[in-house]
Order: structure tokens, then sequence, then C-alpha cells
């Protein structure tokens, strides 16, 4: 999903949580007439997204994944503030998987550290 009207960002994934109705069959978005999405997760790789790219949208949540670190923003009175936690997932250590995850790809690949992660989540439900 582009977010080129202004700015030019795109997100690497983005989702709808609480408004997911406001998309169901819809095969495009209209950015400033339809709601941003609830959650928006970059991996950054080679460039370096901010947070704050995403105030104009007015998105929730903003999950940073920079340098094997996950940087969770949650958009409160106008500013992001960094949370140790996900608004989404509170009861979910998110620091944690993706250690563990992004350690196992490391040491033992990365189709062991997906099939380890599908289990612990399992296991975790």
């Amino acid at each position: 999903m582009a977010l080129q009207e202004v700015g030019g960002i795109e997100p690497d994934y983005c989702f709808y949580i609480d408004n997911w109705q406001a998309i169901v069959g819809r095969d495009r978005l209209q950015w400033g007439i339809d709601l941003p999405p609830d959650l928006v997760i970059e991996i950054d790789v080679t460039t370096y997204t901010d947070a704050n790219d995403y105030l104009l949208y007015g998105v929730p949540e903003v999950w940073l994944l920079k340098k094997n670190q996950l940087n969770i923003h949650v958009l409160r009175e106008s500013e992001y503030h960094l949370q140790d936690a996900s608004r989404y997932f509170p009861d979910i250590n998110l620091q944690a998987i993706v250690t563990s995850c992004l350690q196992a790809a490391s040491e033992r690949g990365t189709g062991v550290a997906i099939r380890e992660l599908r289990q612990r989540l399992s296991n975790d439900v």
C-alpha cells in the first residue's frame, strides 16, 4: 500500500485491526479520505524511516525494525512515544520474539527461524 500523495513513503506492511470493517472488500484505498491503517511495520535495511513520517496520516502504531532492534511507537496526543509493548498485542513480548527469531535465523537459517516462530506463536495462543 503506497502512501505517496504526501512525502512518498510506502510501508513494508500495514494492518487494519480496530478499523478492519472500513476496508473489507476494497481494492484500493484513498489516503486522506479513508481511515489510515492501525499498524504500520517498517523493516529498514538500507534506508531509514522515522515514525514521524506517518504522523500526517495519524497511524496509531508504527513498528520500526532497525539494526535488529524493534522500536514500537504509539501515537498519543499528536506525537509518537516509544513503548515497550504494543497496544494491539499488550501481552506478547515482541522484543523477545524478534530477538529470538533473528538469532535463530543467524545461527540456524531462516527456514528454521520461521518454523520455530510459528511453533512458538501457536503454543502461546
